[in-house]
């Protein structure tokens, strides 16, 4: 062990260890609560002057970061956010935290974790540990990282200490939250994973350690692909049954009821969030190198991002029938958010539904109890609706009203009784009605 690793081992031990957290999203900020709840100081850092602001006036964005808990945390003066990345270096731990997007070929765009791995090795000194915790490729951490932050002459593993630790975060999760999540982590060298393990045992019910920062990084990508991949044939089963007259929803139930060798996993319009739509695509562009296709795991992507189309087709279907074009119809969308009772739009499949419909010519309000406003979005920059009030009237003009997320909070028999046409992604409402289309 080097005389770095013990001095720091001393001060994540005795929680006087700086934790710096870069990148203050649905990540990073659960994360920076739970070190401060576990009696760590903490510094977040972000380029979004607007987020740093707003968290040093003790106002959160995030829903299950509440403004009371945050304004204790500042209160104590163990919390402030900053966009001044000079104050990297008075850091022990450097946590990463930042977007791992696709491009627009869907390949990777490490542009953000590459760009603030340069942030930080201008300002690393010894005796810091890097935590890359953002989703990537196997090879990103020892391969992009490792060169960029030992350009100054600092040796990994003695100097400083380098690990990956892919972040499990399920926003809406009543069961498990960020400490009760098992946390795995993989370090560069031996003792940059003792250090890494130390850390998070500080916080986390339980740490799992991997050999190295490979496996941690090929760890999530299995876990991610495997959702995607099962998410996908639901979704396809659903179309087939459909079309023989069988009801998928009654099919799982069913096939739950078994009590080894089955897992129920549910269709609906597409999947959502930032891991599962975009992770297997690392993976795929990572295979390449290796010289083997990734069929299966492409597949599985291609069938889930054809699901919002099948929905606003069903929706034409409808409406047809009905007499009605789709061109200057109105269509009211239920459920913004990737999924139940939270307030994250990212991939968002009600994103491509309801940009599908205008390009349709229909004209498209959505609501959502969680979303106030939708704009912003990369993939959708035309994009810039506010949620609608949810009222009688309104359900009855309407001429489709699409269920796109399953929010507790609505009354699904009161919404079919008013609308005349309900396209129900989501098994939302049960019993059976003229009114009502499963999609």
């Amino acid at each position: 062990m080097s005389q770095e690793s013990v001095a720091l081992e001393g001060k994540i031990w005795s929680k006087q260890a700086w934790i710096g957290v870069i990148g203050l999203g649905y990540v990073g900020l659960p994360l920076v609560k739970l070190f401060l709840t576990k009696g760590f100081r903490v510094i977040g850092f972000d380029i979004d002057p607007k987020k740093v602001n707003s968290l040093n006036k003790g106002q959160s964005y995030i829903r299950h970061i509440s403004t009371q808990e945050l304004r204790e945390f500042l209160k104590k003066k163990a919390f402030r956010a900053s966009g001044d990345f000079a104050g990297l270096r008075k850091m022990d731990v450097i946590i990463i935290c930042v977007p791992t997007p696709l491009d627009a070929h869907k390949n990777p765009d490490l542009s953000y974790v590459l760009g603030t791995t340069r942030v930080i090795a201008k300002h690393l000194r010894k005796g810091q540990l890097v935590i890359l915790e953002s989703t990537t490729y196997p090879g990103t951490t020892d391969e992009e990282m490792l060169p960029i932050l030992s350009q100054r002459g600092l040796r990994p593993g003695r100097d400083f200490f380098l690990a990956f630790s892919p972040e499990r975060e399920d926003p809406g999760n009543r069961s498990y939250s960020t400490g009760t999540i098992p946390k795995v982590v993989g370090g560069l060298t031996p003792d940059c994973r003792r250090l890494v393990k130390l850390l998070y045992d500080q916080i986390m019910l339980r740490t799992v350690p991997v050999s190295s920062t490979r496996v941690a990084e090929a760890v999530k990508l299995l876990e991610n692909i495997f959702r995607s991949v099962n998410i996908a044939l639901v979704n396809e089963l659903k179309i087939i049954f459909e079309r023989m007259g069988i009801d998928i929803w009654e099919v799982i139930q069913a096939a739950s009821s078994k009590p080894f060798g089955f897992m129920p996993f549910y269709p609906g319009p597409g999947y959502g969030g930032h891991c599962i739509p975009v992770d297997p695509y690392y993976l795929t562009y990572k295979a390449k190198e290796v010289d083997y296709p990734t069929k299966f795991i492409e597949l599985a992507g291609e069938i889930n991002t054809r699901m919002p189309f099948y929905v606003v087709n069903k929706t034409i279907e409808a409406l047809n029938r009905r007499g009605k074009s789709i061109c200057h119809s109105r269509v009211l969308v239920l459920g913004l958010a990737y999924k139940r009772d939270i307030d994250d739009t990212r991939e968002s499949p009600a994103l491509k539904i309801m940009s599908v419909f205008l390009d349709k010519g229909a004209r498209v309000a959505y609501n959502d109890p969680f979303v106030a406003r939708c704009a912003g979005h990369r993939e959708y920059p035309g994009l810039d609706l506010r949620s609608v009030p949810l009222t009688a009237l309104r359900l009855r003009k309407s001429d489709a009203v699409i269920i796109a997320t399953d929010h507790s909070a609505y009354d699904y028999n009161w919404i079919a009784r008013h609308a005349p046409l309900v396209v129900d992604t989501r098994n939302a409402i049960k019993r059976k009605r003229k009114n009502v289309i499963k999609a």
